[in-house]
């Protein structure tokens, strides 16, 4: 028997002193041309996001929710002719963070500046760049632009939701790209084939699998369904995963964006959003069923992992075995994001493969479904 100095100490690690640099999505854009100004909780305190007007084309900004007159809220505040105005003191601000007017000064202080993000839109959701080191936004490394996806005669509209987890850092939901165990627990697959490949700012999960029969209804748990899964994160914050679907010979691309924004050290709000491809010869009131029904699944599958970050204790140092897959090769790409450029090291960025034998899982979890169904029929 194990005494307990035997036994294997946790290490809980510490809260991170910083947040991730790189492209984080706020949302979908044409919702916050609605209204405004928006409030978006995001890297520890809050932002403020309006559409502006005249010569800027309506393009969207983001600045620091604090005013830098005496600390109110620009949240509270109004839009006026293209700028924020501060619902305090009447304080104007420009999308470039520099101030636009006093109403009542003669002048402006010469050193009127509050912090902006850079803000892009790509394939019609808000991405702003985060550098805590003050660096210029990386263009080279936004995710790409998908072909068609805002064409309403190619794809369905987006499908967006938003969950707030108050109590886990936003690695949690990184560490599913190589977490192969969890779709048969949680999201009731079996996952058949399953690789990683990591390289520069990128992070690839390839899948393959089957839903399991003792859980029809339930998450992925149909059997009828087939998936196939490419997941890249494009830095630390956002993913596109494209998937195939094939349920009892009807197939369908859909394609689903699973992003984060870190709230504090130790909570993030995850999105989720979703478009289906449409499928030929079908009405437009067909193909938004289809989605909303995927929408439903894989939103259910986004709810199984929040109920497990929400019950479990951040570990630095997991204890493994060889088909739990590339864990620490992963949070070493992660930890890339998280250091000054300066100290960004090759072990961070050169290309790691990693395929996980999926044989004697599957063998196993096999005879425990086969159980399941002769328990469940004996019952009935």
């Amino acid at each position: 028997m194990a005494t307990n100095e035997q036994v294997r100490a946790l290490d809980h690690g510490v809260a991170r002193e910083r947040f991730a640099r790189g492209w984080h999505c706020l949302g979908v854009a044409d919702e916050f041309r609605r209204g405004g100004p928006h409030r978006v909780e995001a890297f520890g305190g809050h932002l403020v996001v309006w559409a502006g007007g005249g010569s800027d084309g309506g393009a969207l900004h983001a600045l620091d929710g604090v005013c830098r007159h005496q600390g109110h809220d620009l949240g509270r505040g109004r839009v006026v002719d293209g700028t924020l105005r501060c619902a305090a003191d009447g304080w104007r601000w420009n999308g470039d963070g520099t101030l636009a007017a006093i109403p009542y000064a003669r002048q402006l202080p010469p050193d009127a500046r509050t912090r902006h993000y850079e803000t892009v839109e790509r394939n019609g959701l808000l991405m702003v760049w985060h550098d805590p080191e003050g660096g210029a936004a990386r263009h080279d490394l936004l995710p790409p632009e998908l072909d068609d996806i805002l064409d309403p005669d190619v794809y369905t509209a987006w499908t967006w939701s938003t969950i707030d987890v108050p109590n886990a850092h936003c690695r949690e939901i990184v560490d599913n790209v190589v977490d192969m165990a969890h779709f048969f627990y949680i999201h009731f697959a079996f996952p058949t084939h399953f690789r990683n490949v990591f390289e520069n700012h990128y992070a690839t999960q390839y899948m393959e699998s089957r839903g399991r029969p003792d859980k029809a209804g339930e998450g992925y748990g149909d059997e009828s369904l087939i998936l196939k899964s490419e997941a890249t994160y494009f830095g630390p914050a956002f993913m596109i995963n494209w998937l195939n679907t094939d349920y009892k010979g009807f197939l369908t691309d859909v394609v689903l964006i699973n992003c984060n924004i870190p709230t504090s050290p130790s909570s993030f709000t995850l999105q989720y959003g979703l478009k289906v491809r449409k499928p030929a010869g079908l009405d437009d009131a067909t193909a938004a069923y289809i989605a909303g029904r995927y929408r439903d699944m894989f939103g259910s599958g986004f709810l199984q992992d929040v109920a497990i970050w929400l019950n479990k204790a951040p570990v630095e140092n997991p204890l493994l075995c060889e088909e739990d897959g590339a864990v620490y090769q992963l949070r070493r790409w992660y930890e890339q994001f998280y250091v000054d450029v300066a100290d960004v090291t090759r072990e961070m960025t050169d290309r790691f493969e990693f395929e996980v034998d999926t044989t004697r899982a599957n063998e196993y979890w096999r005879e425990e479904v086969a159980q399941n169904l002769a328990a469940a029929e004996a019952t009935t």
